[in-house]
């Protein structure tokens, strides 16, 4: 009878130990995923240039823009960071 009022107590305090455990995972994991961090950076675009389209990925945006003269280009900027992370020029084949 002792052995089996010591083994409740020790499992009792395992679930409380590992209630507050998994509470603590979880206070972790909501306070890392709030609000998406903003930031106030310029993106340049060539003078002239009209931005036709955009398009969101997960943490990538893309600029679809008409460029002065005529051609196209996708500007891909990081949503993070703000920073332009490359252009890539369209060009139609003859």
């Amino acid at each position: 009878m002792g052995a089996l009022k010591v083994l409740v107590v020790v499992m009792g305090i395992m679930l409380i130990g590992g209630f507050a455990v998994l509470l603590a995972v979880i206070g972790g994991r909501l306070s890392h995923s709030g609000a998406p961090r903003s930031f106030a950076a310029a993106i340049d675009i060539p003078r002239g240039a009209r931005i036709e389209a955009m398009t969101a990925g997960a943490d990538r945006l893309v600029l679809d823009m008409i460029l002065s003269e005529g051609g196209r280009q996708l500007l891909v900027i990081d949503l993070t960071t703000g920073a332009r992370l490359g252009s890539i020029e369209l060009r139609t084949v003859p």
